[in-house]
């Protein structure tokens, strides 16, 4: 009796039917298929990148009916019948989503790999609306890294495009 290697093409997939970036998707996915190898691998949608694969990283960052998740640890089938944002469906054709054009204007990147998770994270702590002072966008963002460092103008751009999601100004800081 010899053992032989399952191929993937025998198992059975699974329908699923989402929204992505604004455009009404069906697509047929294996059980097994993280979010981020599906927008990659799939849909050749290359601006979520793959950081660490463990959740680690946040480079992954997109946002699962505008709230922020880590597509490396969700799997494709778990996003059936949501609205899903990645970085390349913010920008409104011609014209940048504030957060993008605040990032532009602060510097808020380096290298730029984990820019687009570091944006979606971003949009995502601004739809949540919990992040009003520059300590809590750092506390709440800490789950996105960048290896370049630019921590201090990705704060800066964050806190300045928030009063465009919430009408006012972000809260200065009270020592005590």
């Amino acid at each position: 009796m010899s053992a032989t290697t399952p191929n993937p093409k025998d198992f059975a997939t699974h329908a699923i039917s989402l929204t992505l970036n604004g455009q009404q998707r069906q697509l047929d996915v294996l059980p097994w298929t993280t979010l981020l190898d599906l927008l990659r691998d799939q849909l050749d949608l290359v601006g979520t990148k793959k950081g660490c694969d463990h959740g680690q990283c946040g480079a992954c960052t997109v946002l699962r009916d505008g709230t922020r998740i880590n597509a490396c640890l969700t799997l494709a089938i778990m996003c059936d019948g949501a609205e899903l944002t990645t970085i390349e469906g913010l920008a409104d054709g011609d014209q940048l989503h504030p957060m993008q054009q605040a990032f532009i204007k602060n510097d808020a990147f380096q290298c730029g790999y984990c820019t687009p998770g570091q944006i979606c994270s971003a949009v995502g702590l601004a739809n949540e609306g919990r992040a009003s002072t520059r300590a809590e966008i750092q506390e709440l963002m800490s789950g996105n890294l960048c290896r370049c460092g630019a921590y201090s103008n990705i704060l800066a751009a964050v806190e300045e495009a928030l009063p465009q999601f919430h009408n006012a100004a972000p809260k200065p800081e009270v020592n005590a």
